[in-house]
């Protein structure tokens, strides 16, 4: 078994509870069973523990640089990951076959990258870049842009980016000034664009770690309304097709807390560095229709926020594991019932307070990994289920969860981590031990891609109001149907039952609470407090689901499930009914307090 990610747990996600197996009986995955699954599972947990996790420390610690010839300089032992990586077929795994994928369901080729992400969280962004890069082109490109940038990514000899966020913009895309040309009629690259402007914030923007990097880039072409309106996606490779050097230019690395191993760029599009042509500008290819950028482009957000969500659980599940290890291991102080004050140091994990902290992170990392897991196989049956209604409550349900299975991991794994460092004690905030890197990886992922107070905004504002409450509609009605099965089961199960329908109701009145007055600025002045309320009801309904999968079954794993669950209802869940309060209560405070009193 792996040391940075439970394989039991995600065995139990994947075929005791969710039944992935049964995906097989659906024409795209017919040619799997629970063995290619298996198979795919296996590769992944020997691969991440031999060839990624010997170089996470290394790579945070020897960062890329900018070399003496201008080229980035990353260690050798990325490049030789990652090419292994793709040999494996791991980077086309979820794609057509006939584009030389395995037609691997979502969910389990998620459940395969979290082993990479929770081994080496740097490295593992390459791929998971180009992978939803690849997945946005196979969606909106040409059958031509498909074969000439597409195909490449998957045999893992190009690598693929998105380029949003802009130096003065953030995550204001409205502001993006980024533009667009159309060539001249006589141009070198007919039907091309000619793309000028600044991108920052991009993770894989540089290196030379494959033949080339492919940038989806948001600019605004001509014609376009204003703001988002009039934003278009290109195609803008560092390389062109027929090997010139296109005019994209490293202007400089960024230098983060965490996640220290990915190169993260600032770029500069069409600055003359690297012209191929007489006209000024980057070279770049329309994706789709212009001006409906953004719309293709959150196909990429989307899936990459599940990622990331998936990236912040794995780091916490590796923090978990290793604090659990050491709380075993590490001897110091005695029963505070312990009658002989010279009696032999007793392992930590003997002291109630550090139980409290491992059940904690248990409950965070197992609950968080389990609604990652539900959440992509929800975006299987949006592709694969076999009805239009099907697909369409799944992908109404997916687009509701999207911004909790973000953001909730990325608050609360990062919280895991940090009473990992707290069991380790002293040792814990040194480079000695992992735990301080996981700190320091996973406390990028609240801000990554949006930050918790965008999607607070994306989940009372948007989500939850949406075609008249059609998603909190759905979302009640799949756990009033847990509720209703666990209600029968008596014990704990009812009891859990009944708190959560409690929470349930709050959430619904609490929605109404906030809107009731037709004012979205107060509305959505705390929205941030209400996805995490509603947030941590949605990972009580997880717990619930696990604890009803469990069933009667006996042992260790199936009692830690009992344990963290009853953790979470206990400790976890009651905190929720203080911040609906607050939040129909249309608490003004955040609102009325005057700036320059801050």
């Amino acid at each position: 078994m792996a040391d940075h990610m439970s394989r039991r747990d995600i065995d139990f996600l994947l075929y005791e509870w969710l039944d992935v197996a049964r995906l097989t009986e659906r024409e795209r995955y017919a040619e799997h069973s629970r063995e290619t699954f298996d198979a795919v599972l296996d590769l992944s947990v020997d691969m991440a523990e031999k060839l990624f996790a010997p170089h996470n420390k290394k790579s945070d610690q020897n960062e890329p640089h900018v070399g003496a010839d201008g080229k980035v300089e990353i260690i050798p032992e990325v490049e030789a990951a990652l090419a292994e990586f793709s040999k494996a077929g791991l980077t086309a795994a979820g794609f057509d076959e006939s584009l030389g994928g395995a037609q691997l369901p979502s969910v389990v080729s998620r459940a395969s990258m979290a082993f990479f992400q929770a081994a080496n969280a740097a490295t593992s962004s390459y791929p998971f870049l180009t992978v939803g890069n690849a997945n946005l082109l196979v969606e909106f490109g040409t059958p031509e842009q498909i074969d000439t940038w597409v195909r490449p990514m998957l045999e893992g000899r190009f690598f693929g980016t998105m380029c949003l966020s802009e130096p003065q913009a953030g995550s204001s895309l409205a502001d993006i000034t980024t533009k667009a040309t159309p060539a001249a009629d006589d141009s070198a690259y007919p039907g091309s664009y000619r793309i000028t402007g600044t991108k920052m914030w991009i993770s894989g923007g540089e290196h030379e770690l494959t033949e080339n990097i492919v940038h989806l880039v948001l600019a605004k072409a001509p014609g376009g309304g204003p703001g988002v309106k009039g934003i278009s996606l290109f195609i803008v490779p560092k390389y062109l097709a027929d090997g010139t050097r296109n005019d994209v230019a490293l202007v400089g690395l960024n230098h983060k807390m965490g996640n220290r191993g990915t190169t993260n760029t600032l770029l500069n599009f069409g600055d003359g560095t690297h012209s191929p042509t007489t006209e000024p500008g980057a070279v770049g290819y329309l994706v789709g229709e212009a001006h409906r950028g953004l719309f293709y482009m959150f196909h990429m957000m989307n899936e990459a926020r599940i990622g990331v969500g998936f990236l912040a659980t794995s780091l916490g599940y590796a923090g978990y594991l290793a604090s659990l290890q050491y709380a075993k291991e590490r001897t110091q102080g005695r029963s505070v019932i312990a009658k002989d004050p010279s009696s032999a140091p007793i392992p930590i994990i003997e002291h109630p307070d550090v139980r409290r902290m491992l059940l904690a992170q248990k409950s965070y990392v197992e609950g968080a990994l389990a609604l990652g897991l539900y959440a992509s196989k929800l975006v299987d049956e949006e592709k694969t289920a076999p009805d239009e209604a099907a697909r369409a409550r799944a992908h109404l349900l997916l687009e509701t969860l999207t911004p909790i299975v973000k953001s909730w991991p990325s608050q609360w794994c990062l919280e895991a981590n940090s009473l990992a460092i707290q069991v380790h004690g002293g040792y814990g905030y040194t480079r000695e031990f992992d735990v301080e890197q996981y700190y320091r990886d996973n406390r990028l992922n609240p801000i990554h891609e949006g930050a918790h107070g965008i999607h607070g905004l994306d989940l009372l504002g948007r989500k939850v109001i949406m075609d008249g409450g059609a998603g909190l509609t759905l979302l009640g009605e799949v756990i009033g149907d847990t509720i209703d099965r666990a209600q029968p089961v008596g014990g704990e199960a009812a009891d859990y039952a009944g708190q959560l329908g409690a929470a349930l109701g709050r959430v619904a009145a609490t929605t109404v609470a906030l809107w009731a007055p037709g004012d979205p600025e107060l509305a959505l002045a705390n929205a941030t407090i209400y996805l995490e309320a509603v947030g941590h009801v949605v990972i009580a309904w997880v717990w619930l689901e696990q604890l009803l999968a469990v069933g009667d079954r006996t042992g260790d794993f199936y009692d830690g499930k009992r344990a963290a669950a009853r953790y979470f209802f206990r400790y976890e869940l009651p905190t929720t009914a203080a911040q609906f309060d607050l939040l129909e209560s249309l608490d003004r405070t955040t609102l009325d307090v005057d700036p320059a009193v801050l």
